[in-house]
C-alpha cells in the first residue's frame, strides 16, 4: 500500500490545460460552498493530530536514544578512567560516520515527502534504492578507512599512549559500526519524510530494550566487550525493525530498496 492513498492532506496536483482550469476551479468552489466549513475544520483537525503525533513519536524516540547513549557513557565510567576514555575515543568514529549518513537521511526525508505527496510510486522506490546503494558504498568505504587509518586517527585525538593502546582491544567493534548502523540512519530519514514516525519509534523502543537486555546478560562474562556488542545489536535491530515496518506500510515499494 502506498501511504496516504486516501489522505485528504496528501498533495496531488494534476496537470490541466487553460480551458479546463476554470471549470475545475468552479467545481471546487461549488463543492466548498455545499460542504460549508465542516470539511475545512476536519482537515485542520486532521493536520493538527498528524503534526502532534509526529512530534510525539520523534520526542519519545529521542528519549530512548538519549537513554542508550547516556547508559553507554556512564557504564564505561564505572569501569575506570581508561575504559571511559577508550569508549569516548572510539565513539568519535561512530559520530563521524553518523554525520555523513545524516546527510543522506536528510535527503531521503525531503524526497520521501515530495514523492509521497505527488503519489509518485516509481520515483519513491527508485529513491530508496539509490539511498541504500549509497549506504552500502559508504559503509564499505568507512570500514576500509577505519581498518587502514583508524589507529592513526585516534592518535590525532589523544596523546595518551595508554588509551590508544587499550583501544586496540575494542577497535574491531568499531569496524562493524558502518554496516550495522547505516540502514537505521536511512530509514529514519525516509520514515520522517513519510510521516510514518510510529514505525521509527517502535524500532527504537525494541532496539533500546534489546540493548539493555543483551548487555545485562553478557556483562559478567565480557565486561566492556558486552557494551559494544549490545550497542551494535541495538543499531542492527533498529534497521531490521524499520525495514519490516516499511515493507508493511509501503508494500512492494520498500522491497525494491
Amino acid at each position: 500500500m502506498f501511504p496516504y492513498r486516501n489522505d485528504p492532506l496528501a498533495s496531488c496536483t494534476p496537470k490541466v490545460n487553460s480551458k479546463n482550469r476554470q471549470r475545475i476551479v468552479h467545481k471546487l468552489q461549488q463543492s466548498t460552498q455545499n460542504r460549508g466549513f465542516t470539511s475545512k475544520k476536519q482537515a485542520c483537525r486532521a493536520a493538527g493530530r498528524r503534526f502532534f503525533s509526529v512530534n510525539r513519536d520523534i520526542f519519545f524516540r529521542t528519549v530512548c536514544l538519549v537513554a542508550v547513549t547516556t547508559f553507554f557513557t556512564s557504564t564505561g565510567a564505572r569501569q575506570g578512567d581508561v575504559v571511559l576514555a577508550v569508549n569516548t575515543l572510539l565513539m568519535q568514529l561512530f559520530t563521524l560516520f553518523s554525520y555523513i549518513m545524516d546527510g543522506f537521511a536528510y535527503a531521503g526525508e525531503a524526497l520521501s515527502g515530495l514523492y509521497i505527496g505527488a503519489r509518485n510510486r516509481s520515483s519513491f522506490a527508485r529513491m530508496i534504492r539509490y539511498l541504500f546503494v549509497w549506504g552500502v558504498a559508504l559503509s564499505t568505504l568507512f570500514t576500509l578507512l577505519y581498518a587502514w587509518g583508524g589507529h592513526s586517527f585516534l592518535s590525532l585525538l589523544t596523546d595518551d599512549e595508554a588509551v590508544v593502546h587499550e583501544s586496540a582491544r575494542y577497535f574491531y567493534w568499531v569496524l562493524a559500526v558502518p554496516f550495522a548502523g547505516f540502514a537505521a540512519f536511512l530509514w529514519d530519514g525516509i520514515l520522517i519524510g513519510a510521516t510514518e514516525t510510529k514505525g521509527m519509534l517502535y524500532a527504537m523502543v525494541v532496539a533500546a530494550g534489546g540493548f539493555f537486555l543483551l548487555y545485562d546478560s553478557l556483562v559478567c562474562r565480557l565486561g566492556n566487550h558486552a557494551l559494544w556488542m549490545a550497542f551494535l545489536f541495538y543499531l542492527v535491530l533498529r534497521g531490521v525493525v524499520q525495514t519490516v515496518w516499511a515493507q508493511r506500510i509501503f508494500g512492494t515499494d520498500s522491497k525494491s530498496g
